[in-house]
């Protein structure tokens, strides 16, 4: 499944930096802006200690974990919609991500300048938020230009009303993800405010083991609460440094900073949650596989995750949960419990359910 998310916020943030810790790719992460000019692409595993549970139980060769694609998007600035910076340029590769995840400095460093001369969080997101909110409104506009002699002729008034709500919310300075439109339009619109949005807000190695004593920090969460917006703390330097380690080393490293993991794996499952995907497994000798299906993805759906051939040739999947298996020990126990069920195409494939299809496909 390739989905992607973008790696986005004003130059100088942090945005190159985490994105070498979270690929370990180690691309430029300079103190200029633009540093980043083509986006860089790197797929990154999303961390489940369920692989590991499963194959305690079902010995296997292989273990693979599913992915996401992250893109490190360059700086944007005040302007980027009207073309400053190389912000049409910027804001087309916006377009083509998913999800987002906004990266917010809140650390003084005067080694590294900030592109507005001083730390502001809420005036950061603002910025871009704007920018994003213009080319959002300049793309409604357009359309309704476009279907305006329709609509005199008495087709797409639906279209229409739709457009114009869209209009007023974002003239209000208004997100779009907010208010949850299931349309068509949408998908074909591909508006940058209507995707989901994460906040990385990017603070000292000081503000990670205390950060009660940040008070900008504070305010911060309590302004992002407010909307209602989902956000996690992270130092993305740390985060790099941690990744450049082996694993003892790391151990180590996360026990003086008092972390149970690198933050960088909390980052990713929820980036993964927020695309509203889940995880099932596939499970034998050979290898355990995670794989990726959307919210509410039925088992005819999941089959053609694997191959077309499952999808095609679909008679039943035999189907029983992770969390059963680690209770009976072993595929034979949870089979004489009677927790292996037999499921049609359209059973509602759960987050941790272990399958294995039956298909036929003739030539």
């Amino acid at each position: 499944m390739s989905l992607r998310i973008g790696i986005v916020g004003l130059p100088n943030v942090g945005k190159s930096t985490l994105f070498n810790a979270l690929t370990k790719s180690g691309i430029e992460a300079e103190n200029y802006p633009f540093c980043t000019i083509d986006p860089n692409i790197g797929i990154v595993e999303v961390p489940d200690i369920r692989l590991n549970e499963i194959n305690s139980i079902i010995n296997t060769k292989k273990i693979i974990n599913t992915a996401i694609e992250f893109v490190d998007i360059a700086g944007l600035v005040q302007g980027a919609s009207k073309g400053e910076g190389l912000g049409n340029k910027f804001l087309s590769n916006i377009r083509n991500v998913d999800a987002i995840i906004h990266v917010v400095r809140c650390y003084e460093n005067e080694n590294v300048t900030h592109v507005e001369g001083s730390i502001d969080p809420k005036r950061d997101i603002e910025i871009i938020e704007t920018e994003l909110i213009l080319k959002d409104i300049e793309t409604v506009s357009k359309r309704l230009d476009k279907i305006k002699r329709e609509v005199k002729a008495g087709r797409k008034h639906d279209e229409n009303e739709l457009l114009n709500n869209l209009l007023s919310h974002l003239n209000e300075g208004q997100n779009l993800n907010k208010l949850n439109i299931n349309h068509e339009l949408m998908k074909e619109l591909n508006l940058l405010t209507n995707k989901p949005i994460l906040f990385v807000i990017n603070v000292s190695e000081e503000d990670i083991v205390n950060p009660e004593n940040n008070a900008a920090l504070n305010d911060l969460h309590e302004y992002l609460n407010t909307r209602n917006e989902k956000f996690i703390n992270i130092c993305s330097s740390l985060e790099q440094e941690i990744s450049s380690l082996e694993k003892m080393e790391q151990k180590e490293y996360l026990d003086e900073f008092g972390l149970n993991e690198p933050v960088l794996n909390s980052l990713i499952r929820k980036a993964y949650k927020m695309l509203s995907l889940h995880t099932f497994f596939t499970a034998g000798p050979e290898e355990i596989r995670a794989w990726t299906i959307k919210l509410n993805d039925n088992a005819y759906e999941a089959a053609g995750k694997i191959h077309t051939d499952f999808q095609k040739g679909f008679i039943k999947a035999e189907v029983y949960h992770y969390l059963d298996l680690l209770e009976y020990k072993s595929e034979l126990a949870v089979k004489e419990a009677g927790l292996i069920k037999q499921e049609g195409k359209e059973y509602i494939v759960k987050d941790g359910d272990i399958m294995l299809f039956k298909f036929n496909v003739t030539s």
